[in-house]
């Protein structure tokens, strides 16, 4: 199910994925802020208006919105609604955590003697070593 907002598809739900529909409200609403789709200080969607709009328990969004507010995503205006945080902090934040998986898949990987060579060429050739 989508949700648009200014004519561009917002949120799609996918009942076929194994993660609950919170979380991929999260994820879908965190890749809109870090590619610029929501900019800084724009408002989003109320709680009640996207449930109807996903037909979705707005408990669901409720706990979304919650947890993007945790990651420091989006943040909220008492009487006002929720709005997107500064979009170019997130970005360097998600980078680095993204690093920081990598250097811990790296670390695994060495411990089971994949060479740093053998990662170099799989990651630039997309290609699985045996």
């Amino acid at each position: 199910m989508v949700v648009q907002q200014k004519g561009m598809c917002m949120i799609l739900i996918d009942y076929r994925d194994t993660r609950p529909i919170y979380e991929q409200v999260v994820e879908r609403f965190k890749m809109l802020i870090l590619h610029g789709v929501l900019t800084s200080d724009e408002k989003i969607p109320s709680v009640r208006n996207l449930a109807v709009e996903l037909s979705i328990n707005p408990n669901t969004i409720q706990r979304a919105y919650a947890e993007l507010e945790r990651q420091g995503y989006i943040y909220t205006v008492k009487g006002k609604g929720n709005f997107v945080s500064d979009s170019g902090q997130l970005l360097l934040k998600y980078k680095e955590e993204i690093f920081a998986e990598i250097l811990k898949i790296c670390k695994a990987a060495f411990d089971i003697g994949i060479t740093e060579e053998e990662l170099i060429q799989t990651i630039r050739g997309g290609k699985i070593y045996d």
